[in-house]
């Protein structure tokens, strides 16, 4: 029997217990979890509000990415799983205070088709003929990491990092083009510079690959639970030995000692042959610090960047008034402290009734900080605010719920990649020690539920080789 201590009960660490129930179950196993709060979850919470399903944190995770889904139909909500409403995708952009669509064939950023980019009113004449001597661009082995916005300047210019390359990774991670790593978040862009040179025909070399059979459509962007990504919590921890779930214990430290592990957690020591850390870094690196001085100071540089997202419920009249499509995202330089609004009752129709309109609106960052010591009311009023100049919509909303994670999204800058190897080879010095969590490779919910796994794998395989 060997005992296993998960330090962390968000979905990462959920998804290590459940990988490890079924040995707990065949008697190999014993596991204990500790959370610091009172909730198992971490971001994944959902509120039902006037028939609405409102998502506190993440309202879906990225169809092509299988672990979460996989998850999901392992727990016996295959038939709860629902797709976005692709059909009526449309996302806009906001400049010089309009909002103009993306245009068609834009594959995340990179123009794939020549005459719906030329027409829109997006891009600026000196962008699009850019844009057009792309395609000439020979391949490029990139010497060293680099940002996001370095790469996408170099291809396609300044007004495209800030026009989409910034707004789309500020919806994802909460954080600026300029200083993400193009490695770590877009691996596929590095690869693509290096074979081809330019990512335009990259891209239509790939789309051509993938060319499906005409009756069988394309799987939807994303995916989510009918009744809200907390039904994947709520399905999954009863499923756990409940003696072994342990809220509102914060763990203080862990410590090697006698083939094993000491966890102080809550009021009490106890030893462990193994300990997974699903923990966001700069948590992590707090409870290493005495352990292991270099991983944790390792851990403690990769950034978290807090976000607040504020949920508004509205009337059949605003629905009707609102632009068609997903929603919207706001460059920086507009000068706005919103980063982005979903229009929920499009992007998925089971999230309001017919009569009901249910907006998203998102801070992150330096704007998530700017109005985080505000009361619910005057955040409340920010975005209404804001919605008033960017939609015209000066309706009162019918509810409103606002939601802050602090320090909830892991940034991945420029050189992630190889901090990661060195996190990796100081691990490796301590033996039984696996780490899980979106600070290493993927922020996404599946990235999280596929991290769980793998530690829980991991330690286990440590015990067998052993």
């Amino acid at each position: 029997m060997i005992r296993i201590a998960i330090i962390g009960g968000g979905i990462s660490g959920l998804a290590a217990a459940f990988a490890l129930e079924e040995h707990r179950r065949a008697g190999t196993v014993e596991y204990t979890l500790c959370e610091s709060s009172p909730h198992l979850g971490g971001v994944l919470r959902t509120e039902r509000i006037q028939g609405c399903i409102v998502e506190a944190g993440p309202d879906s995770f990225i169809t092509e990415k299988p672990w979460a889904a996989n998850l999901c139909r392992t727990l016996g909500l295959g038939d709860q799983l629902i797709g976005s409403n692709d059909a009526d995708r449309k996302t806009y952009i906001l400049v010089r205070g309009r909002l103009i669509p993306m245009p068609d064939g834009l594959m995340f950023m990179v123009p794939t088709k020549i005459l719906p980019t030329g027409l829109s009113p997006l891009f600026s004449w000196t962008t699009k003929l850019r844009m057009a001597r792309e395609l000439l661009h020979p391949p490029r082995a990139a010497e060293a990491d680099e940002s996001v916005a370095s790469l996408v300047e170099r291809h396609y210019g300044a007004e495209m990092v800030d026009r989409l390359a910034d707004p789309l990774l500020s919806g994802v991670y909460g954080g600026e083009a300029a200083s993400l790593s193009v490695r770590a978040v877009l691996p596929r862009f590095a690869e693509m510079e290096r074979t081809h040179g330019s990512l335009g025909r990259a891209m239509l070399a790939a789309r051509q690959k993938m060319q499906r059979p005409a009756n069988k459509p394309a799987p939807p962007l994303f995916t989510s639970l009918k009744n809200g990504m907390q039904q994947l919590v709520e399905t999954l921890v009863p499923r756990l030995s409940q003696a072994s779930l342990l809220a509102n214990t914060p763990a203080q430290s862990i410590q090697r000692e006698a083939g094993g592990w000491t966890v102080s957690a809550g009021l009490k020591s106890d030893h462990f042959d193994a300990v997974i850390l699903a923990l966001p870094t700069h948590a992590a690196a707090r409870i290493l610090s005495i352990t292991s001085p270099a991983l944790s100071a390792e851990l403690a540089a990769i950034g978290y960047s807090s976000s607040i997202t504020v949920g508004l419920g509205y009337d059949r009249e605003v629905r009707q008034s609102l632009p068609p499509g997903f929603g919207f995202l706001v460059p920086r330089s507009e000068g706005k402290r919103l980063l982005a609004a979903t229009f929920v009752h499009n992007k998925f129709p089971h999230r309001a009734p017919e009569d009901r309109a249910l907006l998203r609106c998102f801070f992150a960052g330096s704007t998530a900080e700017s109005i985080w010591q505000l009361s619910d009311d005057a955040i409340i009023a920010v975005v209404r605010n804001e919605l008033q100049q960017i939609l015209g919509l000066r309706a009162a909303p019918l509810f409103a719920r606002v939601y802050k994670w602090k320090s909830a999204m892991a940034q991945y800058g420029v050189g992630h990649l190889e901090r990661l190897d060195r996190i990796e080879r100081l691990r490796q010095q301590l033996p039984k020690l696996a780490l899980a969590g979106n600070g290493y490779r993927g922020i996404g919910v599946p990235d999280c539920v596929r991290s769980g796994q793998d530690a829980a794998k991991l330690v286990l395989d440590l015990d067998k080789s052993e």
